[in-house]
């Protein structure tokens, strides 16, 4: 068997040919037409009034931030789970990131914990619903954590596009405003890109000219307010359309990774996995807790199988080197392992990794 990655993406012939209908066209390539129908194709499938794609995740999650009124100065809490860039993104403008830890069933930001971490200066919840799972106690029961205390709600659902909440909201749509990425590895991907969504006039109003140099109206050069450039281009946007078609079928091929993945592991005691609700999630990677993960990514790595090792606790990051014991994200970092989780995985493939999962711990 050829080896399998641990991801790839899944671009076709549809991508292909609309690329190169555009570029007959004579388009200029910037944002225009195909990205305003890429961002309604978001708003209506996640049920939101309004929706700005721009050049990436962590600029969406940065842009988000500053429309909703978080400043220099301010601190943030965010799950000491999560991929870099939730920090990294308000860290940019001088705010402050607080790391807290997440729950074990679910990895989703732990509540309790949130709630010891709340400070004076504590202006902003982030909540990450990691791999498409909410956290148990429920979106709301964050919200009104925040409503009590005077903080604002934001959520990260970069890996979360396809998933809602047992309330019937689309993951990103609860709050005052969501961000997704579309990077090469998610369920959908432009390449490059992130996209914010939310319900809020006057969260579009600010949205709609931070990405745009703080433009009072498209192509003048008359400034309301300071802006920059993050905008989308009209080539990523062609590509996104094409792959917000395929999404259903993905959603529902991702559940059938993962329901496959768990029915053959299950009599491996040395793999676990995590609460996933498939009937209104949708799991982006396969994660999973392993026991001697490093032989077993060796092994699986000999036997044309890949792997990777999820997210290390950020406090313990050089970059960031803050103080404080979590220790579920310290356990991530000890057994967390994600297997390969392309949507484009065949039962056979899954079949073969698993296999070679059962065989290492059977020696």
């Amino acid at each position: 068997m050829e080896f399998i990655p641990q991801m790839e993406p899944l671009f076709g012939s549809e991508e292909k040919e609309a690329l190169s209908r555009y570029m007959d066209e004579g388009g200029w390539l910037t944002e225009f037409r195909n990205t305003a129908e890429f961002e309604k194709r978001i708003a209506d499938y996640t049920g939101s009034r309004y929706c700005f794609v721009v050049n990436n995740g962590t600029i969406s999650l940065t842009l988000m931030a500053i429309a909703a009124g978080i400043k220099a100065g301010d601190q943030v809490i965010v799950p000491n789970f999560t991929m870099i860039a939730t920090p990294n993104s308000v860290k940019m403008f001088g705010a402050e990131p607080v790391f807290v830890d997440v729950e074990r069933e679910t990895l989703c930001m732990d509540i309790e914990c949130a709630r010891k971490a709340i400070t004076p200066k504590t202006r902003a919840i982030f909540i990450v619903t990691a791999n498409g799972r909410y956290p148990k106690a429920g979106i709301e029961a964050f919200q009104k954590l925040c409503d009590d205390n005077g903080l604002i709600l934001l959520e990260d659902s970069a890996q979360s596009l396809g998933s809602w909440y047992p309330n019937g909201k689309h993951q990103g749509a609860f709050s005052l405003a969501g961000s997704f990425s579309f990077s090469a590895p998610k369920v959908i991907s432009t390449g490059q890109g992130g996209a914010i969504i939310t319900n809020d006039d006057d969260m579009a109003y600010k949205l709609k000219r931070l990405k745009d140099f703080g433009r009072s109206g498209g192509g003048n050069d008359v400034h309301d307010t300071i802006g920059y450039n993050f905008k989308f281009t009209e080539l990523q946007a062609v590509i996104g359309n094409e792959q917000m078609k395929k999404l259903p079928w993905r959603v529902e091929r991702k559940k059938e990774i993962l329901t496959l993945y768990k029915k053959l592991l299950k009599d491996v005691t040395a793999v676990s996995f995590f609460d996933q609700d498939l009937s209104i999630t949708t799991p982006w990677f396969i994660d999973t807790f392993v026991e001697d993960r490093e032989k077993l990514q060796q092994y699986l790595k000999e036997n044309q199988v890949g792997t990777r090792i999820m997210y290390p606790p950020i406090n313990k990051q050089v970059a960031y080197n803050v103080p404080g014991e979590h220790p579920v994200s310290n356990m991530v970092g000890q057994k967390g392992l994600w297997l390969p989780s392309a949507v484009q995985l065949t039962d056979e493939q899954i079949k073969h990794i698993c296999s070679a999962i059962v065989a290492f711990y059977s020696k």
